[in-house]
């Protein structure tokens, strides 16, 4: 009779727990799937209209304020909520930059354009010229490079001394009847000629190289200089509009607090 018994309440107790692990995973299951579908939600776009994931959206009072301006310009309606695409962001970043440095300097170059996408597209624009202008060499510029290297060397300079050293000190032992050069050494004279007119040519070669080198490093840097200098620029503004954005939070919350006080005083 008691295993009876027991065999009946224990029946109940088991049924009860599979019962309640069912209801928690039928509460559970819809948790997630609202998670899931608020992670696939989309969202329209303020400016284009086209629907976008949430995370690819920017609300536009997060923005510095003159970009903010910059995009109402063209869409004066747009209020701080308004969610829109970054791409769009992007674009209207391009499009301020350019704007500045054609007010500032009364022209837009190539240059100038590069460092604006850099900027809108938040990409790198330093590079190492020397490696990307080595890689473009030519045989003969590699040949007119070393030979360069070589001339203005010690090395060169010390054994075409000894070079020459040689050679008068043959033709003065030989003798003048059968020497070929004698003194004064027009033999010589016509091969230092020879190696003059033809160094001459491949160290210039090699400078107009280096001047072009020399260029392509400059342009570089000028890029680098003005984008660093846009950067830190939009930098002391993103901080001003953070600043402001701070001490308005702070001044609301001070007033929440004084009127929580004055309420409470006039309920004591």
């Amino acid at each position: 009779m008691l295993r009876c018994l027991l065999g009946k309440t224990g029946r109940p107790g088991t049924m009860e727990g599979k019962m309640e692990r069912h209801d928690l995973r039928n509460d559970t299951a819809p948790a997630s799937q609202n998670h899931k579908s608020e992670a696939s939600k989309r969202w329209p776009c303020a400016i284009t209209g086209r629907e976008h994931p949430r995370k690819d959206l920017i609300r536009l009072d997060t923005l510095r304020p003159t970009l903010a301006d910059r995009i109402r310009l063209d869409h004066p309606g747009l209020t701080d909520d308004a969610l829109v695409d970054r791409r769009e962001i992007n674009r209207y970043r391009n499009l301020y930059v350019e704007e500045m440095l054609r007010d500032e300097r009364g022209e837009f170059t190539e240059l100038d354009r590069q460092v604006a996408q850099s900027i809108a597209n938040q990409a790198t624009i330093a590079e190492n010229v020397e490696d990307s202008f080595l890689e473009r060499r030519t045989l003969g510029q590699r040949m007119s490079d070393g030979l360069s290297k070589f001339g203005g060397s010690w090395t060169f300079l010390m054994s075409f001394g000894l070079f020459l050293v040689i050679w008068m000190g043959i033709s003065i032992a030989v003798g003048t009847t059968r020497s070929f050069d004698p003194y004064p050494f027009i033999l010589l004279n016509l091969v230092l000629s020879c190696i003059a007119a033809i160094q001459a040519p491949i160290i210039m070669m090699s400078q107009k190289r280096q001047d072009a080198k020399d260029r392509l490093r400059s342009r570089n840097d000028y890029q680098v200089n003005l984008k660093a200098e846009l950067e830190i620029q939009h930098l002391h503004e993103k901080l001003d509009h953070l600043i402001i954005k701070q001490w308005q939070r702070l001044a609301e919350i001070q007033q929440i607090q004084l009127e929580i006080m004055q309420d409470a005083r006039r309920r004591s």
